[in-house]
């Protein structure tokens, strides 16, 4: 029998409004050094590291507002699920263009899939997130595929 109900199944497609936002030199200069990056290009600011659109989709939030684990809430996309443990499955990525300072960048997140499989240790559920990171004209810069894993 499934886990995966027609309400959960509903949720595939449904995406979060767009995110616009400039890259600034500053921020990846502060990126940069806070992940301990080497390359002379990231450390001066003139070009971002893949990861620091990573930091984009997290939102700062004051203390009263994380959960009791010092984490952000989930993402709003992210069904009631029967599986309440959420874990990290991985990312994938397709890079059409570098990032610069300067940059105005839009993203689209979707939820693309979600699936399930059964596991040594039971039932588990994937949940496959689209994040598009576009130019403000909708040309494609990154395409990330993030999986979340509910066990």
């Amino acid at each position: 029998m499934s886990l995966l109900t027609p309400p959960i199944k509903n949720c595939i497609g449904l995406s979060l409004p767009p995110v616009r936002f400039e890259v600034s030199r500053n921020d990846i200069r502060k990126y940069a050094v806070a992940t301990g990056q080497r390359e002379a290009r990231f450390l001066a600011g003139d070009e971002a590291p893949l990861m620091f659109l990573f930091s984009v989709l997290m939102p700062v939030l004051p203390l009263d507002q994380l959960r009791e684990d010092g984490h952000c809430p989930d993402n709003p996309l992210l069904p009631e699920l029967p599986l309440k443990r959420i874990l990290a499955g991985g990312s994938r990525y397709q890079v059409h263009g570098r990032i610069y300072p300067g940059d105005v960048l839009v993203c689209r997140q979707t939820l693309v899939d979600i699936h399930e499989k059964q596991g040594a240790e039971g039932p588990l559920i994937f949940l496959v997130f689209e994040n598009r990171f576009e130019s403000e004209a909708g040309e494609p810069r990154v395409i990330e595929y993030l999986t979340r894993i509910a066990r």
